[in-house]
């Protein structure tokens, strides 16, 4: 059932019941709707093509940062947390510090990016960036 919501979660649930997992479409509902009451199911979304929206280059991101107090970490995240380029941002264990998928149009915009919106910020020491080849496996 998951696998198949995964896959397309547009699916009604006559064509999840009947086509994809052999239930009659009541009890496939209520399993559902239990799924999404246990917080399995968070929510659904649209997968957007990047390059439809003009940000067809991906970049990860590397960043370590050299801060004595939360206030400048917190201040840090919010602000890169606020940027539109950044559409993936996680703190790490070890280094990097922070690791940021970001989407972009070109390697110009990555630069203007990089040097206008992260590389002043006080907590920043270093930056990497890394391009992708290939994308081998997503989850969307």
């Amino acid at each position: 059932m998951l696998f198949h919501l995964r896959q397309d979660g547009r699916l009604t649930n006559v064509e999840l019941a009947k086509q994809r997992v052999g239930l009659p479409p009541p009890p496939c509902l209520r399993r559902v709707k239990r799924l999404e009451e246990a917080g399995v199911i968070t929510g659904y979304r649209a997968v957007i093509d990047p390059e439809a929206l003009g940000r067809g280059l991906e970049v990860l991101v590397d960043v370590e940062v050299s801060a004595a107090d939360r206030k400048t970490f917190e201040d840090f995240e919010n602000t890169a947390a606020s940027c539109e380029e950044v559409i993936e941002f996680r703190r790490m264990y070890g280094r990097p510090d922070y690791f940021l998928r970001v989407a972009v149009a070109d390697p110009v915009a990555h630069e203007v990016f990089l040097t206008g919106k992260l590389s002043g910020l006080p907590a920043v020491l270093r930056l990497e960036s890394h391009l992708t080849m290939k994308k081998i496996k997503t989850n969307g």
